[in-house]
């Protein structure tokens, strides 16, 4: 597999989910990154894993892998379930703890 694509999660900090419409291509590293003698930095040489681009959508992202001949793998956001609550529910008599 040579790169994935997937959708970015909500960022936890915010309840907006703004930046979240848009999918991402993003390359796999070809080699393990290894630690600094010296500083203890770890790194390597691997220029691609800093390479991510962004599609509109999930069939234009498949388009340019397909176009580019790389392998893929896509990786379904999950479905996120819908809770309706109000404040009068925390004082409602047939509340669960």
């Amino acid at each position: 597999m040579d790169v994935r694509i997937y959708q970015p999660a909500k960022n936890a900090m915010q309840s907006g989910r703004a930046k979240t419409n848009t999918w991402i291509l993003e390359f796999s590293p070809l080699c393990a990154e290894k630690v600094d003698d010296l500083m203890g930095w770890t790194g390597g040489g691997d220029t691609r894993k800093q390479l991510q681009m962004k599609f509109d959508s999930k069939d234009k992202a498949i388009a340019f892998a397909n176009k580019k001949g790389l392998s893929f793998e896509v990786k379904e956001p999950k479905a996120r379930k819908l809770q309706i609550k109000s404040y009068a529910a925390n004082f409602a008599y047939d509340r669960i703890i």
